[in-house]
């Protein structure tokens, strides 16, 4: 956890460590940089006001190489802070109002989300997906273009597999939610928007012309088939 207040991360950890979390502290920017590069941590919870490295910077650096789980805090209760901090690359947001409960839950869906398929046999549904030169292998969670690997956030990889699984189809934005983040968003929700085009970049897609990612007015997005028309609607 990386938060400058003090007595707030001490809070957290009492509740979180009986639940099964071992729980680290930084209170600034470079210190909390440097933490959360460490190996073998499995999620980072990242406040946006940080002295040294406000967090927005620290989440840049975070995911210039890593893609650990991070959980952005914002005081400020703005959507331009939660907009700015989805595009660079974190995982969820949650205002410092928040309940315990709800930490715990978000904390526990962007771990999920970031495990990937457990030791369990691969079924037919998880096999690799192909839509033309793109890749999209469920089982060790891996998106590569033209043979590259693309560099995804766990929300990131859900929807492009979510999208690839319904490929030709219509997906709703509170069905892409749904099934990249395993729980309940308010209906208004503009972070499926952010995500998406997040990925449209990653994904060299233009969104006059997308290969990948088609917006479909008023319904949601698509992955068209190779070759079927591709202009927006």
């Amino acid at each position: 956890m990386v938060d400058d207040d003090a007595m707030l991360c001490h809070l957290v950890r009492d509740y979180l460590e009986p639940m099964g979390f071992d729980v680290v502290f930084a209170h600034t920017g470079p210190e909390g940089l440097a933490r959360a590069l460490e190996p073998g941590l499995q999620a980072v919870i990242l406040d946006v006001m940080l002295p040294g490295l406000d967090g927005v910077e620290v989440l840049r650096r975070i995911r210039a190489s890593s893609r650990v789980p991070v959980l952005m805090l914002t005081g400020r209760g703005e959507e331009t802070d939660r907009i700015v901090g989805l595009e660079v690359g974190a995982d969820d947001y949650l205002p410092k109002t928040f309940s315990t409960r709800e930490l715990l839950a978000r904390l526990r869906a962007v771990l999920r989300r970031s495990s990937g398929v457990a030791t369990q046999p691969v079924p037919a549904i998880d096999l690799p997906i192909e839509v033309g030169e793109l890749l999209v292998d469920p089982a060790p969670r891996v998106a590569k273009l033209g043979g590259r690997e693309i560099s995804l956030t766990p929300i990131e990889f859900d929807l492009l597999l979510s999208l690839a699984r319904a490929c030709g189809r219509v997906k709703t934005r509170e069905q892409l939610l749904r099934d990249a983040s395993e729980r309940e968003y308010e209906v208004f929700d503009r972070s499926i928007d952010i995500h998406v085009s997040s990925l449209r970049r990653k994904l060299g897609d233009d969104s006059k012309s997308p290969r990948y990612i088609r917006t479909v007015r008023s319904a949601g997005y698509m992955m068209p088939r190779p070759g079927a028309a591709i202009e927006e609607t």
